[in-house]
């Protein structure tokens, strides 16, 4: 029973490791949802563009939820326009 008690702390050990991982991954994603979202493209150079419009992109082909997890993990909210509504 040792050697199986072993695995489980092992096992234990590993998921907290990846769920803080996955917490920092989610506060690198809603930072860059807001920064992204609060860029003004006409005032950018066409490098930053590119770049920004990779981040989008990639934002963009995230779930629903996993969205909403990154935004509340950095607290911010995406704004509904007043023109969609």
């Amino acid at each position: 029973m040792p050697q199986r008690d072993q695995e489980i702390a092992l096992l234990r050990d590993e998921l907290e490791m990846l769920m803080s991982e996955r917490q920092a991954l989610l506060r690198v994603v809603g930072s860059a949802a807001v920064m992204v979202a609060n860029l003004d493209s006409k005032r950018l150079p066409v490098g930053a563009i590119e770049s920004a419009d990779l981040v989008a992109t990639m934002i963009n082909h995230l779930s629903e939820e996993t969205l909403q997890d990154a935004l509340a993990a950095v607290n911010a909210e995406i704004e509904e326009d007043s023109a969609s509504a």
